[in-house]
This record gives C-alpha cells, structure tokens and sequence, in this order.
C-alpha cells in the first residue's frame, strides 16, 4: 500500500527526538523543559551525546563553538562575489558545500572525525548568515567571541553590538525550539543522501536546500508577507476571509503530525507579545492574534513553529529573508545528529514506488510516428 507525501510510513529507528501524542521531547526531555529551562548549546551537546553536558563539557563546547566559527578568508571573499539580490538559503547552500574545501578532515569517515566536522559546520553556518546580511550592507564581517554564548555571538556579528538580553533569551529559545522535529522533509534528505555514504557537508547541503521550500522552513518567511500585506488589524478579517474562499494556503498554520496543536508555539507567542511591546510594534502582534483567532474559529486550524516566529524574527530586527536561514542554523544540530545516527548503523535508503504508468506497449520505429 501506498500513501501521498509517505504519511505515516515509519522509514527508520531513532533515538534523537520524538512526537508521541502531540508530546516533542529531545532524547526523552520534554521540550517545554528545555524551552524554559535550557540553553542552545546544552541542546546542541544533548542531540549528539544523548546526555545533557556538565558545566566543564558545556564551557568547552562554548569555547569551541567561538574559535571554529571564524570563516576562512577564502570563504569571506566568495561570500563577496554573489549578486546581492541573490536570496539567502541559495548563498548558504552554496557556501556550506564550499567550506567542504577547506576541511582536512572532509572526507575522514571515522566517528571522532565527523563529530569534528558537525561541530565545524555549526559553528561556522551561524557566522556564514550573519555574513550573508554584512555584505549586503557593505559593512565589516565579524567573527564570534569567545566570551559570548551561540545566540549571542550571532546577534554580535548580525548588528555589530551587544545584544540585550531579551534578544539573546528569545533567540536562543527559539534556536532550541527549531533544532529538531523527528523525520521531518530535510531531515530525511540528509539521511538518504549520507545513506550512500556521502559526507556530512553534502547531507547538510542536501537539507539546506529541502528547507528552502515553503512547505517546510520557508514557511515563516511567507508569514512575514502576509502580515506585511494586511498591514493592519481592520483588514485581517476581510484578507483571511477572502484567502479563505479562493481556498489559498495560508502558511504558519496546521501541521501534519500535530492535531491539538504545536506544543512550540506557545513559547513563540509570547516571545512575539513581548518583543512587539518592547520594539513598539504590537501592531505584528495584534493581526496575529487576529489570523490566530479567525483560523481556529473558521477552519479549525492551530497555529505551528512558523506562525509566531515571523513576528519574533522581525522584532529582533531580523530580514525577512533571513528567516529560513536562522532555522537552518537551529536545525543544523538536529541535522548533524541524525547524521552520525545514520553513520553508526548505516544502510542504503532506496524505497520502492509503485507504477501506475502505461502498460504493455511497443516501440515505434521513427518513420511510423
């Protein structure tokens, strides 16, 4: 039997995230105790080490994090040759497959090696989207420090200031809250692709461009539009109606394995309410709310990771299309995780499909067509 989209198809065994009834845990801890509780980098060292680290592991992991995010010149100078119109997601698929070339241990296959490398490729995605948006201002590409934590240095090297420590908490947050989701549409791609033993720069590769697509990270991107395209909250009703009757997809809502809701998304919401306060721009916040409302009225539809995070994202005075890249830098730590899973107990990933094509015919000889 088949089915659309391999809905339901259990396709592997994996011990790194969990939806259980509409319950996401990483390695078995709820992610509202990580949510409120945790910080990216303990996430991060839970996903590949299945234990959460003691505060020496978690300094090093800091340190480490600071000293491999420092891009190679050479890196730097390519970042400077694309169009500038060029969108974010394409320069960071590009510029991930190239820091592959810089890499001594890139095609080292050993475990000690390719958990070098996830570490290498975290730390250095996060400075490549901080890059991505200096160069388009023409302004100087900075690198981590070591004193700063992950979400900090990434804030630091985004605006070339000091973060306030409602940004750092809120992106951080919102990073543990991206940084995995089970089987998920890029997640798998990666897993297929270093199935065939292909390395990990082109699994991370392979997931960078499955996230792209606006039914799975560029949802939150799509969100921002629209919100930017009502405008204001007397015209949400008539927007979403209207969306509504020529039965339009509206993104940030729904997900495929949750039917009571997306447990991250309270979180997501209220860091929105927050920030749109602070920043004075409680207007993103109100239609929100208003969509929110009007959905789960009409259609019966909750609100996803994607929906709030958009208003979050803007709050912090991020591009909008730099959303999807930020998602990618949070779920590079899922990826990588399910990366070296897959390495551990390898085998080929090769389904069959079933044919529903033309049956029984014969070739035609050129002149006969």
């Amino acid at each position: 039997m088949t089915t659309a989209g391999l809905e339901g198809v259990v396709a592997t065994q994996s011990g790194i995230s969990s939806i259980i009834d509409g319950v996401l845990t990483y390695r078995g801890i709820n992610i509202d105790e990580l949510a409120r509780h945790a910080r990216f980098e303990e996430v991060l060292y839970l996903l590949w080490h299945d234990e959460l680290p003691t505060f020496e592991q978690l300094t090093q992991l800091k340190k480490e994090l600071a000293s491999q995010g420092i891009l190679p010149d050479e890196i730097i100078s390519l970042l400077k040759t694309f169009p500038k119109h060029t969108h974010p997601m394409a320069i960071l698929r590009t510029v991930v497959s190239a820091l592959e070339m810089y890499d001594p241990d890139a095609h080292d296959m050993s475990e000690s090696a390719n958990f070098r490398k996830a570490l290498n490729i975290q730390a250095k995605i996060s400075s490549v989207v901080a890059a991505i948006q200096r160069v388009r201002e023409d302004k100087e590409i900075l690198s981590p420090k070591r004193e700063f934590t992950f979400a900090q240095n990434f804030l630091y090297m985004l605006n070339g200031e000091n973060p306030e420590a409602i940004a750092i908490k809120s992106l951080d947050t919102a990073l543990i809250l991206h940084a995995d989701h089970e089987l998920n549409a890029s997640t798998f791609a990666a897993r297929v692709t270093v199935g065939t033993l292909a390395n990990i720069y082109t699994g991370v590769v392979s997931a960078i461009g499955t996230l792209s697509g606006p039914l799975h990270g560029g949802a939150n991107e799509s969100v921002m539009e629209m919100l930017e395209e009502i405008g204001d909250i007397e015209h949400v009703e008539f927007y979403i109606r209207q969306a509504i009757a020529e039965k339009k997809k509206i993104m940030g809502f729904g997900h495929r394995v949750y039917k009571t809701g997306d447990p991250r998304a309270k979180f997501l919401k209220s860091m929105s309410k927050e920030l749109t306060a602070l920043k004075g721009q409680d207007k993103l916040y109100e239609i929100s709310v208003k969509i929110d409302e009007i959905l789960t009225k009409e259609k019966g539809l909750l609100p996803n990771v994607d929906f709030y995070s958009a208003s979050t994202y803007h709050s912090l005075g991020i591009a909008r299309d730099l959303f999807t890249p930020i998602f990618a830098v949070s779920r590079t730590s899922g990826w990588t995780a399910h990366i070296l899973e897959q390495y551990a107990n390898n085998r080929l990933i090769r389904p069959r499909a079933e044919y529903v094509g033309s049956q029984s015919r014969s070739y035609v000889p050129l002149e006969e067509r």
